[in-house]
């Protein structure tokens, strides 16, 4: 086990910019956060595809390296998305029919159908585990859509049941957890920011299919909510529907967004006694916040959380910014997470 043992190791949530040498940004923003496949996002044909997104997640280590990140992951370069990748790769689905879901806003989405029941015929991000693995010598984490927010991103034309919809999900999950595991992965981190979304659902069954997706699982497991991406989602509430609720589940970390919505730190003691990725880069910001900033919102969650559980993370995935306001705001992280644990060790200031 690689992961740091000084306080207030520094972390991304999941994904990086993708160059633009891969991807064509302006499709990708068109697309917004696929569901389905979205094959026309790449510029690179299929026979040289794997090889470039290789190339560039090795960019992405290295930038989280260099920016000088504790716990890295392969940036995500390979997806179109933090959740179609595994979505489509399961039985059970018609990907190449798809289905839709309207928003309460009533916005149209096409989505997976479910046709099947859902199973991991094979391991779908194992190989991005290994390449990770074998490029750093750092903590690595790879992130996976959550079991609850799978189950919400379908047209479902064959559960009668939703919860067993989930709870087939968390068996998928599990099995691929289990072999990001043996592939020496020291975190691994479901992404669910659906049950801020459906917190009825969520109470009813959610946690039960996190709980199952993390059985047997073992060091550090992270649950990541969010409000969306900064570059969709642009008004943000100031609160979750479903955030103490968390401190019940399996996982031993619980990731979220604090920074773009302000919120206010005093709920992290709800969460009780997990460890806290707490989200002090705000991702809507277009600037590149000083040191000094990221500082400042570490110590207000110190108020509320001991030092030996906190974690310094940007709000979200990273993806849909801008290479270089990546890069800085990535140094801003680890600078600002030095000058505080120098200020713990009772030391003075990194220089």
């Amino acid at each position: 086990m690689r992961y740091p043992t000084h306080l207030l190791p520094t972390t991304i949530v999941g994904s990086l910019p993708q160059p633009d040498w891969l991807v064509d940004r302006a499709t990708l923003h068109h697309h917004g956060v696929p569901r389905v496949a979205a094959a026309d996002i790449w510029r690179i044909g299929p026979d040289y595809l794997e090889a470039a997104q290789d190339d560039a997640t090795i960019l992405a280590i290295r930038e989280q390296e260099r920016a000088g990140i504790d716990i890295v992951t392969d940036g995500e370069i390979r997806r179109e998305s933090y959740s179609n990748r595994f979505a489509l790769a399961l039985e059970g689905i018609d990907a190449a029919h798809p289905g839709a879901v309207t928003s309460a806003g009533g916005r149209t989405t096409p989505v997976p159908r479910v046709t099947g029941r859902i199973r991991r015929a094979a391991p779908v991000e194992l190989r991005d585990a290994q390449f990770l693995r074998a490029n750093t010598d750092r903590a690595t984490k790879i992130t996976l859509p959550g079991p609850f927010t799978l189950s919400r991103q379908v047209q479902n034309d064959f559960y009668k049941d939703p919860a067993a919809l989930a709870m087939d999900y968390a068996a998928a999950v599990n099995a691929e957890l289990r072999d990001l595991k043996a592939a020496g992965i020291d975190v691994v981190q479901l992404d669910e920011p659906w049950v801020r979304t459906a917190p009825a659902e969520a109470a009813a069954y959610g946690i039960a299919a996190i709980d199952r997706a993390l059985e047997g699982i073992e060091g550090p497991t992270v649950v990541h909510l969010c409000f969306g991406y900064a570059a969709v989602v642009k008004e943000k509430p100031t609160g979750y529907s479903f955030l103490p609720e968390l401190a019940a589940c399996a996982a031993t970390q619980i990731s979220i967004e604090a920074a773009q919505p302000k919120l206010d730190p005093g709920i992290l003691a709800d969460l009780a006694p997990k460890t806290i990725l707490l989200g002090v880069l705000d991702l809507g910001d277009p600037g590149v916040e000083t040191p000094e900033t990221v500082a400042a919102r570490l110590r207000a969650g110190l108020r509320h959380v001991a030092a030996d559980r906190l974690v310094a993370a940007p709000d979200c995935g990273m993806k849909y910014l801008p290479a270089a306001i990546a890069a800085g705001k990535l140094r801003a992280l680890a600078a600002g997470a030095a000058i505080v644990r120098a200020e713990l060790a009772g030391h003075a200031r990194p220089s």
